[in-house]
């Protein structure tokens, strides 16, 4: 079963309220949330981090896509002592999905979640891309965390704009 298949079974077994919606292929934050018709703060970022000192060789931190993930945040939230982004290659080992395409839960279970807690207070519904670049789920907030039951930490903040020349 491909990961957008192991997605929607979870999502109809759990009883979620969501909607797949079907768009040209896009793993970047603000095109994508253009095209499924959503904000870019809905949008569920989902980035693999190492993540040293826990059980665990990685864990997949969720935050809105508007943001950049604090990895020392990360690292705190999950009890560890150092951390960093995982490289591409590792993350689609562990996700089973291309970077960009990495949706906010752990397919395998082996990957702990933790997830931005502004980011889920911000919105009723949010998106991210299902395991594919051509494929999203708009849910309730309140199904994925019933679902996914992640920790939830404050580990996001803003981007901060290049300087303008």
């Amino acid at each position: 079963m491909s990961p957008f298949e192991q997605i929607v079974d979870l999502l109809d077994r759990e009883k979620a309220r969501y909607r797949v919606v079907e768009h040209p292929a896009e793993g970047r934050s603000e095109e994508v949330s253009a095209v499924r018709g959503t904000t870019v703060s809905q949008g569920a970022k989902a980035l693999v981090c190492r993540v040293k000192g826990i059980e665990s060789p990685a864990v997949l931190a969720v935050l809105a896509g508007d943001r950049r993930a604090d990895l020392k945040k990360v690292v705190a939230a999950v009890e560890g002592k150092k951390g960093g982004f995982a490289p591409s290659e590792l993350a689609e080992q562990l996700t089973g999905c291309v970077v960009g395409a990495i949706p906010p839960l752990s397919l395998s279970g082996t990957l702990p979640v933790v997830v931005d807690a502004e980011f889920l207070a911000a919105h009723e519904e949010i998106a991210f891309n299902a395991g594919r670049l051509d494929r999203s789920v708009v849910m309730a907030t309140e199904d994925y965390v019933r679902i996914v039951a992640p920790a939830v930490a404050p580990i996001a903040v803003p981007v901060v704009p290049a300087a303008a020349e």
